[in-house]
């Protein structure tokens, strides 16, 4: 599919729990961190809900069942029903169910949400290399995974058996800061055996089939905070997409995107959910959103004016993916970003 390049936030005069009729909503940096809601996210996802517009939580932490998410969110006072949660798990089981016999036994290097999801496709989670597996498959399973279980899976795909990943994410947000997540641990295999996982976590697509399957949404919003997996699986997917500044990434990625890491609309928090989204106007003289003006000159971006700090974002955006055109922008925006104050 090809896809025209994206040189600037898009606006919206309609509030965005309005125009699209379920967001699919990242977990980890978006609605908590550390397992604590995040600023607004309650009351934001409570109105969103409350008005219409169907919430589902996508996520690619495969270490949790859907009813252990649900529950989570419940206790933060955000009603859900594990049908609500979507994993990585949940996508990975059906690409491995597509691929080997029902009844199959499968490795698992992860958690109890693999096994949970194997076990609802009809497939066997064994814990040996020595049970004779028809597959292998590796997800996120918190910080005590034994370094053994990563040896256990290298004897196994070393004899041909097919490796699968729920999701190659690097690292992973906690309440202390950035931890690794499943992509360093397939790291350590991939290290060890030479060999090349199958994966359905965000950004490819198995993981928005899965999302789409289960929830039936027709005019889907992506809401996430990491440009690489949630950004990017909206891009892959052929999706709009919202994104905020509560988790991974911060302004100055933002500003360097390439074309399939920019969201349609850029906020600070669940909030952007409730409200339409500023048109971003203006050519290469000058951009312009709200009070703000951004510019690409000599090698800099600037910005000048007043208002809200995430207009002046905006307007930078627009001032830096145009420059960049199809590949990341290289300008220096430091001090235009230390005057929005972000």
């Amino acid at each position: 599919m090809t896809r025209l390049s994206r040189t600037r936030p898009a606006g919206s005069e309609r509030r965005l729990h309005e125009a699209y009729d379920t967001a699919l909503l990242d977990l980890d940096g978006v609605v908590y961190a550390g397992g604590e809601a995040i600023a607004y996210a309650v009351e934001s996802l409570g109105t969103a809900r409350a008005e219409g517009m169907h919430l589902a939580y996508v996520t690619n932490n495969a270490l949790r069942t859907p009813e252990a998410v649900a529950g989570h969110l419940t206790e933060l006072g955000i009603p859900t029903e594990p049908g609500e949660v979507i994993t990585s798990a949940q996508a990975v089981a059906r690409l491995i169910a597509e691929q080997v016999p029902a009844g199959s036994r499968v490795l698992v290097i992860g958690g109890e949400g693999l096994r949970v999801a194997l076990r609802e496709r009809g497939l066997v989670p064994v814990e040996s290399a020595d049970e004779d597996p028809a597959a292998v498959v590796q997800g996120y399973g918190g910080p005590d995974l034994a370094w053994g279980r990563f040896a256990e899976a290298s004897y196994a795909i070393a004899r041909g058996v097919p490796w699968f990943a729920s999701n190659t994410d690097l690292t992973i947000p906690g309440a202390r800061g950035i931890a690794p997540g499943n992509g360093a641990a397939v790291e350590v295999v991939r290290i060890a055996t030479g060999a090349e996982p199958q994966v359905a976590g965000k950004p490819l697509t198995p993981m928005h089939r899965e999302t789409i399957l289960r929830t039936g949404a027709e005019r889907p919003l992506v809401v996430g905070d990491r440009l690489d997996t949630d950004i990017e699986g909206a891009f892959n997917g052929g999706v709009d997409s919202l994104l905020v500044l509560t988790g991974v990434t911060d302004a100055a990625q933002l500003l360097r995107a390439e074309p399939r890491h920019r969201p349609t609309y850029v906020d600070l928090d669940l909030r952007g959910l409730l409200t339409g989204q500023p048109e971003v106007s203006g050519e290469g003289a000058g951009f312009r959103c709200g009070g703000w003006t951004a510019v690409a000159a000599d090698g800099v971006l600037e910005v000048r004016g007043e208002g809200a700090p995430v207009d002046g974002l905006r307007a930078l955006c627009a001032a830096a993916w145009t420059a960049a055109g199809d590949g990341a922008c290289r300008l220096d925006g430091g001090k235009a970003l230390a005057r929005l104050g972000l």
